[in-house]
């Protein structure tokens, strides 16, 4: 298959939530097909509700400071699937895509003749970017775990080092209804040998971690909590001093934005600092510039010199939301245009509630998604306000971004969120001159 093959036959197995068949038992069959390339590398494995991609872009980050060769793989995408699997800085090229694509295209179909179930489009994926690692000979693998946690297709890497960021309600329909029980999918990363770091928690979800550690036998590492702000240096990006019992790491400038990116950057710092533990040339100087210098598309993503300053943000649970709505209260100000779509299994009225009072023009639309909320739908969860605000709907997202640049007065800014598939969209918008 060629590139534009590889991508239409993945996409064939059908949408990667709606078509997930949560389980390791086939993906296993589909890694031992391959050689079980996982096992050329050691991997950390990065689960938790928010904060997983930006925490795994930070720790890619550091490993690339320290002249590491890390492979990376994350998800979902926005414009292109290579930018899930990223080599030495870059993501992986279209023609090795498409060359690993086959070769688990044709595994695929032989685990399909054993087990009776084809590998999902997630599993061939993740197939893809371990076998790519293998075959680009990294040193270290950093995978971001796509839901849960146990019956999570990157969990049958067995990662030597396991992390959980926060942990929230989301994805409720497969995950369970309770703080608790998403916890312990998420916790079942904690298995015997690992090293484990364990983010600040609630307390329901705490108690589940803590009893996963101790039956796995695993004395986590727990987040310094010592984190002081000393200012800001520009793009609401943020200079703080992290000290762990290790090291002081002084007048960070934090690359990604807002608040919230001091849990993450916590978790990335032990988590670098475990990887130095097990003998990994990582110094301090490594892990300050890759706080500095990370980079994570669509997570509070500024775009400035245009007419109009653009805010990308896939805020798509109530968490989200809250660290969105905190950043535009502290570094924006004043009322924003927001352009929201997001998917109709969300909490809507939750997020809503957070979000809409920050902008003065809201667009509502509809991504290009099985899964998407209708313009109706969204409608219904915009809070009343006096004065009421102007509320346009949108058919497309194309629509909707010109509809807020119409609205938005220059110098302005519109903040585009709800949902990754959204940001995906607009900067695919973007980059073909829109």
């Amino acid at each position: 298959m060629n590139f534009d093959e590889s991508v239409s036959y993945l996409l064939s197995l059908g949408h990667e939530t709606l078509a997930m068949k949560l389980g390791l038992e086939n993906v296993r069959r589909l890694l031992a097909r391959l050689g079980d390339p996982h096992t050329a590398y050691p991997s950390v494995q990065i689960a938790g509700t928010n904060g997983k991609g930006s925490t795994a872009a930070m720790l890619y980050a550091v490993c690339r400071a320290a002249h590491l060769r890390a492979g990376l793989y994350t998800s979902p995408h926005l414009v292109s699937i290579t930018e899930r699997v990223r080599v030495g800085g870059g993501e992986i090229s279209r023609e090795e895509f498409a060359r690993h694509a086959t070769q688990v295209r044709e595994a695929s179909g032989r685990v399909r003749e054993e087990s009776g179930a084809l590998p999902t489009f997630f599993e061939q994926v993740t197939a893809v970017a371990l076998c790519a690692f293998r075959d680009a000979r990294v040193e270290v693998a950093i995978l971001e775990t796509g839901l849960g946690g146990r019956l999570d297709a990157t969990t049958a890497a067995t990662a030597s080092t396991v992390a959980i960021t926060p942990v929230a309600l989301d994805h409720q329909e497969y995950l369970g209804d309770r703080l608790a029980e998403i916890a312990a999918e998420k916790a079942a990363v904690i298995r015997t040998g690992v090293r484990a770091v364990v983010a600040p928690q609630e307390t329901e979800a705490n108690e589940v971690i803590l009893r996963r550690c101790r039956e796995a036998a695993v004395e986590p590492r727990f987040l310094t909590e010592d984190v002081s702000v000393e200012g800001a240096c520009g793009g609401g990006r943020l200079r703080v001093t992290l000290r762990t019992p290790r090291e002081t790491y002084a007048g960070v400038c934090l690359a990604l934005r807002g608040r919230h990116q001091f849990t993450n950057a916590a978790v990335a710092v032990a988590l670098a600092e475990s990887l130095a533990d097990d003998g990994f040339k990582i110094t301090r100087e490594h892990i300050v510039e890759g706080l500095e210098t990370a980079e994570h598309a669509g997570r509070l993503e500024l775009m400035e010199g245009g007419v109009h300053t653009l805010l990308l943000d896939g805020a798509h649970n109530p968490a989200g939301a809250r660290a969105l709505r905190a950043y535009l209260d502290e570094f924006v100000g004043a009322k924003v245009s927001m352009v929201f779509g997001a998917m109709r299994e969300k909490a809507l009225d939750e997020i809503g509630s957070v979000l809409f009072p920050a902008a003065g023009r809201l667009v509502l639309t509809e991504p290009r998604s099985p899964r998407a909320a209708t313009v109706q739908e969204l409608l219904r969860a915009v809070p009343p306000q006096d004065p009421p605000r102007s509320v346009a709907l949108a058919p497309s997202v194309s629509d909707a971004l010109t509809l807020a640049r119409a609205q938005t007065p220059p110098g302005g800014t519109i903040c585009v969120t709800g949902s990754l598939y959204l940001v995906g969209e607009v900067k695919a918008l973007l980059a073909a001159g829109a």
